[in-house]
């Protein structure tokens, strides 16, 4: 891309200015990334913020929290502190920031605001302040709706203040977080990449910069726009532990599996590190998110024992209280992942489901729950999981929250299917599953995942498999492909069936191409992969 090259130019001239990852206690502009955000506070206090922001960029909400409460100390007037405070609370991703928290700090950045009304808050400030007031706001409305009005006075302060480029990344942001997920175009993605990257060209420091461009793009049509920014993120805040992640949302859509492992690696480590003076459980989930991603390309890479470890590392840990949304989906995905990802179909069915947290992520369980006992012949307890998926769905769907009552759907649909496989009614399986990725395909996966445990395309691909319509088979694997790139079981599974149909070619290309992406003897596809490609080279040369 053109302005990806640009970028990498003025990074090469900037990487000799970068210091090591070490940490300190006050973090500086090489860990943390550079930020200018003019304010009317204390001008004493204007590199104090301008750290405070570089944090809010990565996410690093209780460090960010933390300093524009120590800004407020010293500037009691300074009502761009309390606009901070309550960014901090506001995880539009996520929706599972303190409200009641954030909303007393915006009340508070409106009163002083009001009090200052003649010199201390300018009138930019109040703007600010105004449209964060709308998340906060207690009308009644859906959340959804404040958010997009939200959306909507940042794009009208970016357009009176154009010279505030931070006015201009922080509507970026919100163009991403009101994205609709069933929008296919990813209009609002686009948009969101037309504000940053030109600003990222003369910003390339600004976390927040690269940061948002990586979500933006966090999609199989524009991942590979990402890529400049994936690749430096992490340099420009080494020492932050989101930002050590996030270039593995990109690495994961492209299939770039070995960046992701070393991504996570970092972040993890640093996580766990802040979970030292940590009190909220933010640390937590920030190290189980990384987790995740970790094990994720750990099993596409072939590294059985690494994946393993991550679950028992994870088992290990002592309980913290409370968790978001994230820390909840890691808890259920990575061992789910673990044993679905493996066809441990007996190791699936003996999950044991949680009670507490995430509705959906208890679906997560009982998925695996499901599919494994139907695959092991369970299929009392099979019904019993899809009969439990019905109820979470129906649960998730009088909270308001159709997305995730969606997800559970393909989830409820791909345990029918695999009942329906089990009990010999074959056209019945299939039709099944093609309705759960028909599904599944019609949304956008959410932050807080690398993908499905497994895609609902890549289970209708096997299916077909096991039925012997092999070049359907194929086709369904390489549509996972297209979209999923790099997959170890949609790669060995195409090159079965394109062997199966006796399309050795197309067999042999893909079983190249796990034997590129993956390493070792743990997983018997990939040493079937190795012998089927030396037998196939021996007959090319008869």
């Amino acid at each position: 891309m053109r302005w990806g090259a640009a970028l990498a130019a003025v990074l090469v001239l900037l990487a000799s200015g970068w210091c090591d990852e070490g940490h300190q206690h006050t973090l500086t502009e090489a860990e943390i990334g550079s930020v200018r955000f003019p304010t009317s506070c204390s001008a004493a206090l204007s590199s104090d913020f301008n750290r405070a922001v570089a944090l809010l960029h990565s996410f690093q909400y209780e460090q960010a929290r933390e300093a524009f409460n120590a800004i407020a100390k010293v500037d009691p007037g300074c009502a761009m502190a309390q606009w901070g405070v309550a960014m901090s609370h506001y995880h539009g991703l996520w929706a599972n920031g303190d409200a009641a928290a954030g909303r007393q700090a915006i009340r508070r950045a409106q009163q002083l605001a009001a009090e200052n009304s003649n010199s201390k808050t300018s009138g930019r400030e109040k703007e600010y302040i105004q449209a964060l007031a709308e998340i906060y706001r207690e009308d009644g409305k859906d959340d959804a709706i404040h958010a997009q009005t939200f959306e909507q006075k940042m794009a009208s302060l970016q357009a009176a203040h154009p010279e505030d480029h931070e006015a201009a990344i922080f509507h970026a942001l919100t163009l991403y977080i009101t994205a609709p997920k069933t929008d296919k175009t990813f209009s609002n993605q686009r948009k969101c990449g037309e504000i940053l990257e030109p600003l990222f060209l003369q910003q390339p420091r600004h976390p927040g910069l690269a940061h948002y461009l990586i979500h933006c793009y966090d999609n199989p049509v524009l991942a590979e726009r990402a890529l400049p920014a994936a690749r430096v993120y992490a340099r420009i805040a080494p020492a932050s532990a989101h930002a050590n992640h996030m270039p593995s949302h990109i690495f994961t859509r492209v299939g770039s599996w070995d960046e992701s492992i070393a991504s996570n690696t970092r972040s993890a480590e640093l996580a766990a590190r802040d979970e030292a003076t940590s009190t909220d459980g933010e640390a937590r989930d920030q190290r189980l998110h990384a987790m995740d991603y970790q094990e994720y390309a750990f099993l596409q890479t072939g590294r059985v024992k690494q994946a393993r470890a991550v679950l028992d590392d994870m088992n290990s840990l002592p309980s913290v209280s409370p968790l978001t949304r994230t820390g909840d989906y890691a808890l259920a995905a990575i061992a789910a992942r673990l044993a679905m990802e493996l066809g441990s179909w007996q190791q699936a069915s003996e999950l044991r489901p949680r009670t507490d947290g995430t509705l959906w992520a208890q679906a997560i369980t009982w998925t695996a729950i499901g599919v494994g006992s139907a695959r092991s012949g369970e299929l009392e307890r099979a019904n019993q999981a899809e009969h439990k998926l019905s109820e979470l769905r129906d649960a998730i769907a009088q909270q308001g929250n159709v997305y995730w009552s969606k997800q559970v759907e393909v989830q409820r649909l791909e345990v029918a299917a695999w009942i329906a496989q089990r009990s010999e009614r074959g056209p019945d399986a299939l039709n099944l599953m093609r309705s759960a990725a028909e599904l599944e395909e019609g949304m956008d996966k959410d932050a807080v995942t690398p993908g499905p445990i497994i895609p609902a395309r890549e289970m209708l691909a096997e299916m077909l498999l096991v039925q012997k319509q092999l070049q359907p088979s194929l086709e369904s694997y390489q549509a996972v492909l297209r979209v999923a790139p790099n997959r170890f079981n949609a790669l060995y599974g195409a090159a079965t069936a394109a062997e199966a149909a006796s399309n050795i070619p197309v067999a042999q290309q893909y079983f190249v191409q796990l034997t590129l992406i993956a390493v070792g003897e743990e997983r018997p596809e990939l040493v079937t992969a190795r012998k089927k490609l030396a037998v196939m080279a021996k007959s090319a040369l008869k």
